[in-house]
C-alpha cells in the first residue's frame, strides 16, 4: 500500500525513532511512540479493485489536480465556476454559511441545488481536466442540524446519558439519511472527545467523561452514518461519510480552554482520549479530523508522530485526515494560505475556508520546490480518491438526494423523541412531585419553556445556535408545547407564563431554564456556577415556592453546573441537557395519566459527574479526590423515594473569579465589576445604588427603569465642562482568544441627549494603552429616547491598538461635549450578526 509505506518512511525521516521509541522518557515532549498504542484496522476501505481504479485516475491527473483534491473551501467564499480554474476536491458549509440561495433558513432544496451546482462543474469534461466529483461536508452534529426542517437529536451529552449503543446506531442512520437527502456527502461527526474539564465550551459535544462510553458509541455512530463497513456505495443507500474528531485530546486541555494544550502523559492520552478512535476505525470510518489542540505543547495539526505514526501506522487508518477550520494556520511558520508542515505531518485535506486560493498556489510551489515530497501528495490523493470511490461519489445515481419526506420524517422524530426520554436524568424528586397528574393545572414558566432554539443549543442552523425563533423549526415542538398537549390529552391544562405570573393558582409549576446556546470557543467559561452574580432564574423559583406552589425544574445545559441554590428551590430537578427538536419527549416523563401514574419512567444516568461546588471544574470518576454531588452513573427513577437534603449554597469560588463576560446586566454590575466616572483625570467609583452625582461635575450617574425592570438601567449625563469618561472596571481581563472567535461587545443603550462633541468607545489596557473607536456616528443616528443595541467586534478594539490580553476596562465611553446616554446591558456576546467596526481614533486611557 502506497499510503502505508509512506507513513513508515515519513516517521523514519522526520522523527527520532529506533531506540527513542522504546524509552518514552528519552524523547522530546509531544513525540508519540506508536508501539505503545492500540491496534485497529480500517474495515472496508481497501481492496484491489478500488486501488486499481485509484491508480488509473492518478495516472491521468496533473499536479494541479492532485493538489486541488487536497483543499477544501467554504461555500461562502467560492463559486461553482471557480472550480474550472481551481480543481478543488471538497467544499464545506461552515456554521454560518448559507447555500447558494443566500438564505441560511431556506428550504432544503437550496442545499440540493448548491451540491448539484458544484458537482456538475467538477464533473465537466474539458481539456486537461480529470472529472472527479467534489465532496461536500457539513457539521451534522445532532442530526442534519444546519438544514432547515431537519430532525434535531439531543446533543451528545444527552445521548451519553442514555447508555444505549443500539439507539446510537439508529440515530446515526437517520442523520445519514437526512444529510444525504439534502445533497450533502459528508457529516463532520461523531465527536469522540472525553471532556475532563466542564468549563470547556464543547463539553456537550462529548458523550461522556468516561472513555468506555465513547468507545462503545463511536463504532455504532459511524456504522449508522456510513452503513456497514465494506457494503459499498454509501450514498446510494442513504448514508454519508463520517468524520471521527478531533484527533486527539481535544477534551483534555488545561483549564478546559478550547484549542488549548492537553498536557498529560502518553499513557493517559491513550487511555482517556484515544479509545473512541479504535472502534471508529474498526467500523470503517472514512475520515478523521485533526484537533486544534496541542499535546504537550505540540499542535496536533503538525504532529507527525500522532497523525502518521500512530493514526495511519499503528492504528491502521486507511481513510484521509482533514484539518479543522484554518487549523493549519496555527502552526509555527504557517498562515491561512501556506502550510507545508501540516501536509508533511499527515494532513491529507486542508480546510481553508477563505484562504483556499492562496493555499492552492503556494502548495503547488512547495511541491515543485521539494518542500513537500511528491510521495506525500500521492499518498494524500490516494486516500481521498479511495474514500470518494467507497462513498459512491463516482456513481451518478443519487436516489436519496432531494428525496421528499426524509427531512423531519415522522419516524425520525419518533426516534428523537425516544432519545429525549432516555437522556433525561432525574436528580431530585422530593415528596414524589413527579410524575405530574395529567389532569392538573400546570404553570409552565422560565425563559427556556417555549424556545426550540434554546433547547437545541449550539450547532443549530447557525454556528453558535443563536438568532433562531420557533418559526425556524417546522414540525418541532417546544417543551411547553409538549407539556400542553400531554396535559390536554389527560384532561388537564398548561398555561405558559415565562415570568411565572398567573391569575389562577396552579397545582404545580414547571420552570424551564438554563444556558443560552453556544458552540466551540465562545462557550468556554471561567466558573461552573450557574448565573453567577445574576440569579434571575433562582429568583423565579423562590417566588413560586414562596407562594406554596410545587416547583419542577427542567434544566437546559451543555455541561453539569453548580446549581445548589436552584436545587434547594426546587421540589424536583431534571437535567434535560440540550434535547433538540422534540420537546414532547420531556412531557412523556413529566406528565402522568389523569390519575397521576407514570406513562414512562426515567432511565437516564449521568455520563458526567455533577459538581458539589463551583470549584470542582475538573471532576471525573476515578480521580483521587473524587467528591461529586451526584456521581457518575447517578439517576433516580420513580421507584426511588430518597429525599435530597438542603445543600450548601457556598459556591467555593471567589466573587472576583465569577464574571469575565457580563459587566452590567439589568441594573446590576456583577462582582467584581463596577462603574467608574472619570472627570478631569480624577476617578470616582459609583456607589452601589448608582446615585453618585456632582452638580458642579463633568459626568453624573443615576438609576432609570429599563427593559421592564425598575431601575434596570443607568443614565449618564456629560455636562460638557471638561472631558469625562464612564468606564466599567473590576479586574484584569484577557480577551485575546475571544477576539479570535469573533465575540462582540454588546451594549443596549438609549440616547437621551445628542452629543455636542466627538464621542469615543474604548477598551483600555493601562494608562497609555487603549483601542478607541468613533462612536459619534452611531450615537447621532440613534433616535432619541429609544432603546437600541450596539455590537462591536472585539477585534476592532485590537486593531485600534488595544492589547486584549491585559485589559483593565472592557468598556469606556468618553466625550468632552454634552451627552445624555442610558445603559441597560454591557456584556460579551457570541452572536456577531449586525456587528459594526467604527473608525479607530486616537485615545488615552481615562484618568
Amino acid at each position: 500500500m502506497i499510503g502505508r509505506k509512506f507513513s513508515i518512511a515519513l516517521i523514519a525521516s522526520a522523527l527520532v525513532v529506533g531506540s527513542a521509541f522504546a524509552d518514552p522518557a528519552a524523547t522530546e515532549r509531544g513525540l508519540a511512540h506508536p508501539a505503545l498504542w492500540p491496534h485497529a484496522h480500517s474495515q472496508g476501505l481497501v481492496d484491489p479493485k478500488t486501488e486499481a481504479v485509484v491508480t488509473d485516475l492518478m495516472a491521468h491527473m496533473t499536479l494541479e489536480e492532485k493538489v486541488g483534491q487536497m483543499i477544501q473551501a467554504d461555500i461562502a467564499s467560492i463559486k461553482p465556476e471557480d472550480l474550472r480554474q481551481y480543481p478543488l476536491g471538497s467544499i464545506l458549509a461552515g456554521g454560518n454559511s448559507p447555500p447558494l440561495s443566500g438564505d441560511l433558513r431556506g428550504p432544503a432544496q437550496a442545499w440540493v441545488d448548491t451540491a448539484r451546482a458544484f458537482r456538475s462543474v467538477s464533473l465537466q469534461v474539458r481539456p486537461g481536466h480529470t472529472p472527479i466529483p467534489i465532496m461536500f461536508g457539513i457539521d451534522a452534529v445532532h442530526g442534519d442540524s444546519h438544514v432547515f426542517g431537519a430532525t434535531l437529536f439531543p446533543h451528545n451529552i444527552g445521548l451519553g446519558a442514555m447508555h444505549d449503543p443500539a439507539l446510537m446506531h439508529r440515530i446515526g442512520a437517520a442523520t445519514g439519511q437526512e444529510t444525504a437527502a439534502a445533497g450533502i456527502d459528508w457529516a463532520f461527526g461523531p465527536t469522540l472527545a472525553a471532556p475532563r474539564d466542564h468549563r470547556w465550551g464543547r463539553t456537550y459535544e462529548g458523550y461522556s467523561e468516561d472513555p468506555d462510553i465513547v468507545r462503545a458509541y463511536a463504532g455504532e455512530m459511524v456504522s449508522g452514518l456510513q452503513g456497514e463497513a465494506g457494503a459499498g456505495e454509501a450514498l446510494q443507500h442513504g448514508h454519508v461519510a463520517a468524520s471521527a474528531k478531533h484527533f486527539l485530546g481535544d477534551g483534555g486541555t488545561t483549564n478546559g480552554a478550547d484549542q488549548g494544550d492537553t498536557d498529560v502523559s502518553e499513557q493517559e492520552l491513550i487511555r482517556l482520549h484515544a479509545q473512541g478512535y479504535v472502534s471508529a476505525i474498526d467500523a470503517g470510518v472514512m475520515t478523521v479530523m485533526a484537533s486544534y489542540s496541542s499535546w504537550q505543547g505540540q499542535k496536533m495539526h503538525g504532529n507527525a508522530s500522532l497523525l502518521t505514526g500512530v493514526l495511519k501506522g499503528q492504528m491502521g487508518f486507511d481513510g484521509f485526515v482533514v484539518s479543522d477550520w484554518n487549523g493549519h494556520a496555527q502552526l509555527p511558520g504557517c498562515n491561512n494560505e501556506s502550510c507545508p508542515a501540516a501536509i508533511n505531518a499527515g494532513i491529507d485535506m486542508i480546510m481553508a475556508p477563505e484562504g483556499w486560493k492562496g493555499l492552492y498556489v503556494n502548495t503547488l510551489a512547495q511541491v515543485r520546490s521539494g518542500q513537500i515530497p511528491m510521495s506525500r501528495i500521492d499518498d494524500a490523493v490516494r486516500r481521498i480518491l479511495r474514500v470518494k470511490l467507497k462513498l459512491g461519489l463516482m456513481d451518478p445515481a443519487r436516489p436519496w438526494e432531494g428525496r421528499p419526506g426524509v427531512l423531519g420524517s415522522p419516524d425520525h422524530r419518533a426516534l428523537a423523541r425516544q432519545a429525549v426520554r432516555e437522556s433525561l436524568v432525574l436528580l431530585k424528586n422530593n415528596g414524589g412531585v413527579l410524575p405530574i397528574r395529567g389532569s392538573a393545572h400546570i404553570l409552565v414558566a422560565g425563559s427556556g419553556a417555549d424556545d426550540i432554539g434554546r433547547q437545541s443549543g449550539g450547532w443549530t442552523l447557525s454556528w453558535q445556535g443563536t438568532g433562531n425563533t420557533n418559526s425556524d423549526f417546522p414540525g418541532a415542538q417546544s417543551i411547553y408545547a409538549g407539556l400542553r398537549d400531554a396535559a390536554a390529552a389527560a384532561g388537564g391544562s398548561a398555561q405558559l407564563s415565562v415570568d411565572g405570573g398567573f391569575t389562577t393558582k396552579p397545582d404545580v409549576a414547571v420552570v424551564v431554564f438554563g444556558e443560552s446556546p453556544y458552540a466551540e470557543f465562545q462557550g468556554d467559561i471561567h466558573t461552573l456556577e450557574y448565573q453567577a452574580g445574576d440569579k434571575r432564574d433562582l429568583a423565579l423559583l423562590k417566588r413560586l415556592k414562596a407562594e406554596g406552589i410545587p416547583v419542577v425544574s427542567v434544566f437546559l445545559s451543555g455541561r453539569p453546573l453548580w446549581v445548589n441554590p436552584e436545587l434547594n428551590a426546587s421540589d424536583a430537578f431534571v437535567a434535560a441537557w440540550l434535547p433538540g427538536s422534540e420537546g414532547e419527549g420531556i412531557a412523556d416523563l413529566l406528565i402522568g395519566d389523569a390519575a397521576g401514574h407514570a406513562r414512562h419512567d426515567f432511565t437516564g444516568k449521568l455520563s458526567y459527574s455533577w459538581p458539589r461546588s463551583a470549584a470542582q471544574t475538573r471532576l471525573n470518576r476515578g480521580q483521587a479526590d473524587y467528591d461529586p454531588l451526584f456521581a457518575y452513573g447517578f439517576g433516580l427513577t420513580y421507584a426511588d423515594h430518597a429525599t435530597l437534603p438542603v445543600l450548601s449554597e457556598q459556591s467555593g469560588v471567589s466573587a472576583a473569579d465569577l464574571n469575565t463576560d457580563k459587566y452590567f446586566v439589568a441594573g446590576h454590575t456583577p462582582a467584581p465589576w463596577g462603574f467608574v466616572l472619570s472627570q478631569g483625570g480624577v476617578q470616582l467609583p459609583a456607589a452601589t445604588d448608582g446615585r453618585v452625582t456632582d452638580d458642579g461635575g463633568v459626568v453624573s450617574i443615576r438609576p432609570v427603569d429599563a427593559g421592564g425592570v425598575q431601575e434596570g438601567g443607568r443614565a449618564f449625563v456629560w455636562t460638557g465642562k471638561a472631558e469625562g469618561s464612564v468606564a466599567l472596571t473590576g479586574r484584569s481581563l484577557d480577551l485575546a482568544r475571544q477576539a479570535n472567535g469573533d465575540l462582540v461587545l454588546l451594549v443596549e443603550y438609549r440616547v437621551d441627549r445628542k452629543p455636542t462633541g466627538p464621542v469615543r468607545i474604548a477598551e483600555t489596557c493601562g494608562p497609555t494603552c487603549a483601542g478607541a473607536l468613533d462612536l459619534g456616528p452611531t450615537i447621532n443616528a440613534a433616535p432619541l429616547g429609544e432603546w437600541a443595541t450596539l455590537k462591536v467586534k472585539l477585534a476592532c478594539f485590537r486593531e485600534a491598538g488595544a492589547d486584549l490580553s491585559k485589559l483593565d476596562a472592557p468598556f469606556v465611553v468618553t466625550t468632552a461635549g454634552q451627552l445624555g446616554l442610558s445603559l441597560h446591558t454591557v456584556r460579551l456576546s457570541s452572536d456577531p450578526a449586525g456587528a459594526v467596526c467604527p473608525l479607530a481614533v486616537s485615545a488615552r486611557s481615562p484618568g
